[in-house]
Formats: C-alpha cells, sequence, structure tokens
C-alpha cells in the first residue's frame, strides 16, 4: 500500500458543523476532495444550493444540509435524533461550529457567557457523545475538535471563548482516554490568527494586528485553506496513532 492510500476516505461519511464558510467551510470541502460524502450543519446553512454543497457535489461526492441552533439545547438534540436517522453510519465527526463574543471582562454579561459556553463547548460534548455511540459499537470512528491558540492562553475581551476553548482541549483528551483502545480516535486541530469572520474585529484594529502579525513567524494571517491537509490527515488511517492530541495550526505562534 502507498503511504498516500492511508489518506483515502472514499466511502467514509464526514459530519462537519459550522461548515457554512471559513475554516468548516474548507474541511468539508477537504475531506470531499480526499473521498468522503459530506453532511453539513450550521445555525444558517442554506438547505439547497450552498457554497459548500456546490463545491462539494462539483468533487462528485454527495451532500446533506441541515441547520441547527447549537445555542439551543433542544434544537441540537432533535438534529442529533434527526441526522442519526438519515445516516445511521457517520465515520468521522468535525465538531467545528463555533462563537465568540467580546467584551472587557468587568462588563462581560451573563448572555454572552452563556452563549458562547453553549455553543463552543457543551454542545460538542453532546453531540460527540451521542455520534461516537456508534463508532463505540463498530470499532472505528475519527472524531476532530476546532480548539483555538485560547486552548493555551487566556486572550483579551474574550473570557467566555478562552474557557470554552480551554475545555476543547481537555474534552480530546477526556473522551481520547476512553475511546482510544475502542478504536476511535479523538483529537484536535488549533488554528492560530486566521483570515476568517470571527478575526474581522482583529484585523481591523491596526495596533492588535501589527502586534500579533510581528509574532507570528510565517509572517502572515492563516487562511481557511491551511486546514485541509490537517483536517484530511487526523481524518484518515494516515493518524490511526494519534490519540488526544491538539495539533496547532498557527504559523508558528507557539513556537514563539
Amino acid at each position: 500500500m502507498s503511504v498516500l492510500d492511508l489518506f483515502n476516505l472514499n466511502g467514509k461519511i464526514a459530519l462537519v458543523t459550522g461548515c457554512k464558510r471559513g475554516i468548516g467551510k474548507a474541511m468539508a470541502e477537504a475531506l470531499a476532495e480526499a473521498g468522503a460524502d459530506i453532511i453539513g450543519v450550521s445555525a444558517s446553512l442554506e438547505l439547497e444550493n450552498s457554497a459548500v454543497e456546490k463545491s462539494v457535489k462539483a468533487l462528485g461526492r454527495n451532500f446533506s444540509a441541515y441547520q441547527c441552533d447549537f445555542n439551543d439545547r433542544n434544537s441540537l438534540k432533535s438534529f442529533i435524533e434527526t441526522v442519526k436517522a438519515a445516516h445511521p453510519v457517520i465515520d468521522i465527526l468535525v465538531n467545528n461550529a463555533g462563537t465568540i463574543l467580546r467584551q472587557p471582562i468587568a462588563e462581560h454579561s451573563d448572555e454572552y457567557w452563556d452563549e458562547v459556553i453553549a455553543v463552543n463547548q457543551t454542545a460538542p460534548f453532546i453531540l460527540t457523545r451521542e455520534i461516537g455511540k456508534e463508532m463505540i459499537l463498530r470499532g472505528s470512528g475519527k472524531v476532530i475538535f476546532t480548539a483555538s491558540l485560547l486552548t493555551f492562553q487566556g486572550g483579551i475581551t474574550v473570557p467566555g471563548y478562552a474557557a470554552s476553548k480551554g475545555a476543547i482541549g481537555q474534552l480530546t483528551k477526556a473522551f481520547a482516554n476512553e475511546w482510544a483502545s475502542k478504536g476511535v480516535n479523538v483529537n484536535a486541530i488549533a488554528p492560530g490568527y486566521i483570515s476568517t469572520d470571527n478575526t474581522t474585529a482583529l484585523r481591523a484594529d491596526e495596533n492588535r494586528s501589527r502586534s500579533i502579525m510581528e509574532r507570528i513567524p510565517a509572517g502572515r494571517w492563516g487562511e481557511a485553506e491551511d486546514f485541509k491537509g490537517p483536517t484530511v490527515f487526523l481524518a484518515s488511517d494516515a493518524s490511526n496513532y494519534m490519540h488526544g492530541t491538539v495539533m496547532t495550526v498557527d504559523g508558528g505562534w507557539m513556537g514563539r
């Protein structure tokens, strides 16, 4: 077998949350390029003819679209029931959906805190638990969480986001500790500073943007496409001995 065959995802089905744009869209496209059919879900994903659906279908893969408000526990549970009934086998789960709400800690509202924790921490835990049950029964599966540099650092004006992404790092390890022996790989990707909607405010702030750029050894903001390779790697047989790892894709930020 060629080493490249290890990255082949033909016949696999991947569920990607937060796939409408940005990193999630690039992840879905990458998995489709590698051969997987895609189940896409976002809070506002068009149920027909979305940009990500067009990209996936242009690659000759199937795409199934769903909407789910990850801030609403009932919406989440309804989605899980529906998607499991429609797709009894889900080989790959990518927990990418997330939100960020900025406010200085002294003024950071309960509402901001609750929403970020619900979307970024609670929903991925519940979704992984429920989808992962079937992976355990089959003895195989790949779970990828989207972590953050704030899995390791505290950030500024985003305490809920930092707390939730710190938790994602710990959940990655906790799931891996219990599921590695059952044939299920659980790992995470931690993006650095990436040019997406979530970083619009940072890139618009001349001083913050300059200070960020000065610390990135690669000398540029990341792009969504930078996550295609890492996603396929963690979703494929090429990463079969990786468990509980938080892999940074940050242009060298954490090494600085």
